[in-house]
């Protein structure tokens, strides 16, 4: 079998059955930055992270990482787990409970030769924050410590490829919000990718570049994160959650408002209370209950962020609502609005109209 693609990307192709489910999927995804594997559960999604590990065989496989093929079956190549360097961060933290973290740490070292080694202990120390916990026995950290160590661990491999299978299932929301920032660490500073299963679009929105929708053990799309949660034909672009993602470019900042301003294809987008600075690039994420829609751009309004945006897109999103995809010039938005509104601005596909944005979080 013969993997197309980039050498430098990873290169996926699975097919098979096993107890019941099937599994029939065919990728080519970038060699840096953070790829979502994003469904429902029962989609595949740890079934096609085990797969790229080595823990499970599909009847049909090829892999090649950044140029190295790991499996092919059609010329029976295949590299057990141990022999594929990669590092796997589980839904809990796997830490040895008897020791401390630093002599956790170390057996993820012991596992590199010395002449491989491609990431230091120490930055992987300071990237995930944990200089402080070193001492600490496994067994007294709280679930984001754990996950947090747990991640240095697998980097103290020097994978080539790391593997995160919903490694924030298991923490409440107060954890999440501490380790998220690291996360993000790891997507700006490492130079490796990393496959991210989950099934929140929060953290979708916050952490992927690329993003994976599998459903029933079938792709249903692989793409741009911002363009995939804004298709109206996909899962993720319909309900209360939908939002759309935009990058822009920090322009001016009004301390005596606590408001940044920054600049986007679309316009300015008005920020209030992040500390950022003038230059600073910044995601930021836009749900489509949060937009509004007029025919004239309204003045003598508490909202700052106003857009002119043109449809291109409407569909039924729930009893009385619609979904309408936006776009302000060449960055998609969704609105979720009645359908009695849509019905009385008249809407259809290339209709000129403005935008009203009454929230936007910034992601990083």
């Amino acid at each position: 079998m013969s993997g197309p693609g980039d050498a430098g990307g990873i290169n996926a192709t699975f097919k098979g059955s096993e107890r019941g489910f099937a599994l029939d999927v065919a990728l080519q995804l970038p060699g840096r930055g953070v790829t979502a594997i994003f469904g429902p559960s029962g989609a595949g999604k740890t079934t096609l992270l085990r797969c790229i590990a080595g823990l499970e065989r599909a009847q049909t496989s090829y892999l090649r990482v950044q140029g190295e093929v790991w499996q092919d079956d059609a010329v029976s190549v295949f590299r057990p787990v141990h022999q594929r360097p990669l590092g796997y961060v589980f839904q809990e933290a796997s830490l040895f409970a008897h020791l401390n973290v630093q002599r956790n740490l170390d057996y993820g070292l012991r596992r590199v030769p010395l002449a491989e080694r491609r990431v230091a202990l120490g930055d992987a120390i300071e990237l995930l924050g944990i200089g402080q916990l070193l001492q600490r026995q496994s067994d007294t950290l709280s679930g984001g410590e754990r996950q947090r160590v747990a991640i240095a661990r697998a980097l103290a491999a020097s994978p080539r490829l790391l593997l995160m299978d919903e490694p924030l299932a298991s923490l409440d929301v107060q954890r999440k919000s501490e380790i998220l920032p690291y996360l993000e660490r790891l997507h700006d500073e490492l130079d490796i990718p990393i496959l991210y299963v989950s099934h929140a679009p929060d953290e979708v929105a916050r952490l992927a570049d690329h993003l994976v929708l599998l459903e029933a053990g079938r792709v249903l799309a692989s793409g741009s994160t911002r363009e995939l949660m804004t298709r109206m034909d996909l899962p993720l672009a319909h309900g209360d959650s939908a939002a759309a993602i935009i990058d822009a470019t920090v322009s001016a900042v009004e301390p005596a408002y606590h408001l940044s301003h920054a600049e986007f294809p679309g316009g300015q987008i008005s920020l209030l209370n992040p500390p950022l600075a003038v230059g600073q690039r910044v995601r930021v994420r836009i749900q489509a209950r949060d937009v509004s829609l007029t025919l004239q751009k309204q003045t003598g309004t508490s909202v700052l962020n106003i857009f002119a945006v043109t449809v291109t897109g409407i569909s039924k999103d729930s009893p009385g609502q619609v979904m309408v995809g936006l776009d302000a010039s060449g960055s998609p938005l969704l609105a979720r609005i009645s359908q009695k509104s849509a019905d009385a601005l008249g809407l259809q596909l290339g209709k000129a109209v403005y935008a009203q944005v009454k929230g936007v979080a910034v992601l990083g």
